[in-house]
């Protein structure tokens, strides 16, 4: 029988993770807001999402490393633990690659003379991809393992 307790902080890693998501949507819609603010930009509000978005991710981060630690000290699960591990470092590769594809978006937009930055723009594209991918794969291990107890 597996306790409440667990159930609930496995419910809360799922919204946690839901968050994440609404966050990198967010950002993106802003950062696509920035660009159309070219080519003055209005660097401050920018500066201003960039602030909050990373303050969401940090109070993400903080709570999903505390349930790593609740998962692997108080229900002896390593097994979650080292899944959810596993995720923080692909989410923050995600996050560097968001990042600088934001750079590479404003750069192409600012000098469309520029062939290579579509090039560069779509290599980052595919890594994000890639990314997204082994994220999923991460979160259907972790779903798998932490209903195997059911």
């Amino acid at each position: 029988m597996v306790s409440t307790d667990f159930k609930a902080l496995i419910q809360r890693f799922y919204h946690l993770q839901s968050e994440r998501v609404e966050t990198y949507r967010l950002f993106e819609e802003g950062h696509e807001a920035y660009l159309r603010t070219g080519p003055q930009y209005d660097f401050d509000h920018y500066r201003q999402l960039v602030h909050e978005i990373t303050q969401a991710f940090c109070g993400i981060s903080k709570e999903v490393l505390e349930i790593k630690g609740k998962l692997y000290h108080d229900f002896d699960r390593p097994d979650l633990s080292e899944h959810i591990e596993m995720l923080q470092s692909k989410e923050k590769q995600k996050l560097e690659l968001t990042a600088k594809l934001q750079l590479a978006r404003q750069r192409a937009q600012d000098h469309p003379e520029d062939k290579g930055c579509g090039e560069n723009i779509q290599e980052i594209k595919h890594e994000i991809i890639k990314t997204k991918e082994a994220l999923s794969e991460i979160m259907q291990d972790f779903k798998y393992d932490s209903e195997a107890c059911d």
